[in-house]
C-alpha cells in the first residue's frame, strides 16, 4: 500500500525532542553543577529523587483522584515516615529533601513545614535559651510529644500583625497569662495543622499587663491533651474544609476562651515578664522580626523551583507537538518552539526563572548573614547594634519586594506555560492546572505581596531621605547616588548607542535599570514630601504616596533582580557564560520593552532604542530557542519530578498521556444511566388532560 503523498507525515515524538539534545552550545552537566551549587547537591538531589520515586507512599500520579480526607491521610502518612529522616539526617540532606518535596508535593510541604519550618521556627527566634531547651525536651524538634501550629492570622486581621485582637492577660495572683479571643474576628484563621494534627500552638497575642498593652507577643498554648487528643479546656478547634489548593493541609479555625498558661509559655527571647509583673522590653524590639524573614527568603528559591518545573513541561512539549505545514504536500507540521510567537511566549519567561535562581542564591546568603549578625550581638549596643538594624532593615525590605515580585512572576509562569499546552493544559493530569492552585497562595501568606511592595517602597523612600541628610546608601542602592548629589533633582544622561547590539549589553541595560529605579524612587520621595507639605502626619505622607512607592518598588526590585544575575554571570564558569550572558540580556530587555513608558519618562532611551531593543528580544529568543530543551535538561527534575506525561524527557507524550487518564479512569456503567438518564431519554411530550371544569358540561 502507498501512501498519499498529500497527507501529512506524523512525527515520532521521541525523535522530536531528541533532535534538541543534538548540538547544545553549553555543558548541560556543568550548567546543574553551576545551578545547584556544586556536584555534591546534584549527586545528593538525584539521591532524594530516586528515593522518593521508589517508595509507594510518595506516589503522586493520582493525586488529581483523591478524595479531601484521602489526600490529608496520605499527607499525615508521609509526616511520619519524614519526621525521624528530618531529626536524624545532617540539616543540608534535610533543606535539599524539603526543597525537591516542595516542587513534588506542595501541600504536604506546608503541612510539615508548619510544624518545623513555623512552630518550632517560632521557638528558634522568640524562645530564650532555657525555652528552647524546655521545648526540645518535650519533643518539639523531633514531633515526639508536641506537634506545633502557627496561630498569626485571625478572622479579621492578617497583615497588620500589629492589630491582632486576641489577648494574654497577665495573672500576677498565679502567675499565669490568660489566652482569650474576645471578638469573632479574634478566632484564629487559616492555620495550618490545627483541625486534626496540632497539640500545641505559638499564638500570637496582644501582651496585657496591669491593663497595659505592650504589643504582639508569642505565647505557647496547649490545643490538645497528648494521650487522649481531647481539646483542651476553653479551646474550640473548627476545620475550613476544602481550599482552592494544598488540599494536605488541615487549615482550621481556634477560639480561646480564658485559657490559662504559665508565665513561661510566653516566648521571652527579648520581651520579658517577670514574676512580679514587671515588664522588660528589649532596646530594640524590631530585632525580634529578623526570624520572621526566613519565610519570604525561603519562597523566593520556592518560586524559581516550581517556574522550573512547569518550564520543563511547557519547553518539551513545545518541542514535540507540531501544529501546521507551510502547505507543501506531505511536509511534517511545524513544532509549536519553532513558531516566534511560541518562543516569545516561553523563552523570556525561562530568562526570569534564571534571573530567581540567581536572586533566591544571594537573598538566602543574605539572610544567614542576618541571623548569624543578630545571633552574634548579645547584649552589644552601639556600633554593632545600628549596623543590625540597618542590615535588618535592608534585609526586610530587598526580602519583602522579591517575595511579592516572585512569586507573582512564578504565578504568571506558571499560567503562561499552562496555557501554552493548550486544551491539555486544562486537564488535572498535565501537571499545571493543580500546579497554579496550589501556588496561588504564595501571593498570599507570609504577607500579602502589595503590602509587602509597600513595605519595600516606604524603606526607598526613607532610605533616600536619610541620604539626604548624610546616610550613606546600602549597596544595592548606589544608583540613587546621582539624585542624592543633586537634592533629588535627577537628570538623566540619554543613552547613545543606537543598534540592538548596543542599547542590550549588559552595561547598558544595567545602567538604564538603575537610571529608571532611581528615577522611580524620586518621584515617591516627591509624592511622600507632597503629603507632609499638605499637612499629613508621616503615615499619612506614606499613604498618600502608596502608589509611587508601589511602583518604585517594581522598579527596583527589577533592577535588584537584573544587576544579581549580571553578578552571577560574571562569577559563571567560561563555558557557561555566553548563554547565561544571552539569558541575562533577554530579561533585562525584555522587562525594559514591557515598561517601555518607564524608560522613555526617566529619558534613558529614545523610542528608536526601544525599537532596537525589540529587535534584540527577537533575535535572543532565536537565539536561545536552540538550547531551550537543553536548558530545562539542566534544572535536572526527574521524569518522577515533572509528574506530567506532556512533560516527559523521552517526548512519549501521546501515548504516556493516553496511558495515564485511562489507568486511572476506566471504564464503567454510569452509575445514574437509570435515575436519570433513562427518564430523560424515554420521557414523551404528550401533554396530560387537565380536570374537567364545570363550565365546559353547560
Amino acid at each position: 500500500m502507498t501512501l498519499d503523498a498529500n497527507i501529512p507525515q506524523v512525527a515520532d515524538p521521541k525523535a522530536s525532542i531528541a533532535e534538541e539534545r543534538k548540538a547544545p552550545s553549553f555543558p548541560i552537566r556543568e550548567l546543574t553543577y553551576w545551578l545547584d551549587g556544586d556536584k555534591k547537591v546534584t549527586e545528593l538531589k538525584e539521591q532524594i529523587m530516586l528515593e522518593l520515586e521508589r517508595d509507594p507512599l510518595w506516589r503522586v500520579s493520582d493525586h488529581p483522584n483523591l478524595t479531601l480526607a484521602e489526600t490529608r491521610e496520605r499527607a499525615m502518612k508521609k509526616i511520619r515516615r519524614l519526621a525521624d529522616q528530618a531529626t536524624s539526617r545532617p540539616l543540608e540532606e534535610t533543606m535539599v529533601r524539603m526543597s525537591i518535596i516542595s516542587v513534588v508535593d506542595p501541600g504536604f510541604w506546608t503541612r510539615f513545614g508548619v510544624h518545623f519550618g513555623l512552630f518550632f521556627g517560632a521557638l528558634q527566634g522568640q524562645a530564650s535559651p532555657a525555652q528552647l531547651a524546655y521545648w526540645m525536651e518535650k519533643g518539639a524538634f523531633t514531633m515526639q510529644g508536641v506537634t506545633g501550629c502557627f496561630g498569626m492570622t485571625e478572622l479579621g486581621h492578617g497583615s497588620n500583625v500589629a492589630g491582632l485582637e486576641t489577648i494574654a492577660t497577665f495573672d500576677p495572683n498565679t502567675d499565669e497569662f490568660i489566652v482569650h479571643s474576645p471578638t469573632i474576628t479574634a478566632t484564629k484563621w487559616w492555620i495550618g495543622g490545627a483541625a486534626h494534627t496540632a497539640t500545641h500552638c505559638a499564638v500570637y497575642a496582644q501582651l496585657l499587663v496591669g491593663g497595659k498593652r505592650y504589643g504582639t507577643k508569642t505565647f505557647v498554648v496547649q490545643l490538645r491533651d497528648t494521650q487522649t487528643f481531647e481539646l483542651m479546656p476553653g479551646v474550640n478547634i473548627g476545620d475550613l474544609g476544602k481550599k482552592m489548593g494544598r488540599d494536605q493541609i488541615d487549615n482550621g479555625w481556634i477560639r480561646f476562651t480564658h485559657v490559662r498558661i504559665p508565665r513561661s509559655h510566653m516566648l521571652m527571647k527579648h520581651t520579658k515578664v517577670m514574676r512580679s509583673g514587671e515588664v522588660i522590653e528589649p532596646p530594640l524590639a524590631q530585632l525580634a522580626y529578623g526570624a520572621l524573614i526566613q519565610g519570604r527568603v525561603s519562597m523566593v528559591g520556592d518560586s524559581a523551583n516550581v517556574a522550573k518545573r512547569a518550564l520543563t513541561i511547557a519547553t518539551r512539549y513545545a518541542s514535540v507537538r507540531r501544529q501546521f505545514s507551510d502547505g507543501t504536500p506531505g511536509a511534517l507540521e511545524s513544532k509549536l518552539i519553532d513558531y516566534p510567537i511560541h518562543q516569545h511566549r516561553l523563552l523570556p519567561l525561562m530568562a526570569q526563572t534564571f534571573a530567581m535562581i540567581f536572586a533566591a542564591r544571594e537573598m538566602n546568603t543574605s539572610y544567614m548573614q542576618l541571623m548569624s549578625q543578630l545571633n552574634e550581638l548579645g547584649d552589644s549596643k552601639g556600633a554593632a547594634v545600628d549596623a543590625a538594624i540597618k542590615n535588618l532593615k535592608e534585609t526586610h525590605a530587598t526580602s519583602a519586594g522579591l517575595k511579592a515580585f516572585c512569586t507573582w512572576m512564578c504565578l504568571n509562569i506558571i499560567d503562561q506555560c499552562r496555557q501554552s499546552l493548550g486544551g491539555h493544559g486544562y486537564s488535572a493530569y498535565t501537571g499545571l492546572s493543580q500546579a497554579y492552585s496550589d501556588f496561588a497562595v504564595h501571593c498570599t501568606w507570609e504577607g500579602d505581596n502589595t503590602i509587602l511592595t509597600l513595605q519595600c517602597g516606604r524603606y526607598l523612600v526613607a532610605t533616600a531621605l536619610d541620604a539626604l541628610k548624610g546616610q550613606p546608601l546600602p549597596e544595592n542602592l548606589a544608583y540613587l547616588k546621582d539624585a542624592i548629589k543633586s537634592g533629588m533633582v535627577l537628570e538623566t544622561k540619554p543613552f547613545s548607542g543606537k543598534s540592538a547590539a548596543e542599547v542590550s549589553s549588559l552595561a547598558a541595560l544595567k545602567a538604564a535599570w538603575s537610571s529608571v529605579a532611581a528615577n522611580a524612587i524620586v518621584n515617591a520621595v516627591r509624592d511622600f514630601e507632597a503629603g507632609v507639605a499638605k499637612g499629613l502626619s508621616k503615615d499619612n505622607a506614606y499613604e498618600f504616596s502608596s502608589a509611587s512607592r508601589l511602583h518604585a518598588a517594581r522598579m527596583h526590585t527589577y533592577t535588584y533582580l537584573l544587576h544579581r544575575f549580571v553578578a552571577q554571570v560574571e562569577q559563571s564558569p567560561a563555558a557557561l557564560r555566553p548563554i547565561l550572558t544571552l539569558l541575562a540580556q533577554l530579561f533585562g530587555a525584555h522587562s525594559a520593552v514591557q515598561h517601555s513608558g518607564e524608560f522613555l519618562q526617566a529619558g534613558f532611551y529614545s523610542g528608536a532604542q526601544i525599537e532596537a531593543l525589540k529587535v534584540f528580544v527577537n533575535d535572543a529568543c532565536a537565539q536561545i530557542r536552540k538550547d531551550a530543551v537543553p536548558l530545562t535538561d539542566a534544572f535536572d527534575y526527574s521524569d518522577y519530578i515533572i509528574n506530567s506525561p506532556l512533560g516527559r524527557y523521552d517526548g512519549d507524550v501521546y501515548e504516556k498521556y493516553f496511558e495515564l487518564v485511562t489507568s486511572l479512569n476506566p471504564q464503567k456503567p454510569v452509575p445514574y444511566f437509570d435515575s436519570l438518564i433513562r427518564p430523560l431519554l424515554e420521557r414523551t411530550n404528550e401533554s396530560q388532560p387537565g380536570p374537567e371544569l364545570e363550565i365546559d358540561q353547560e
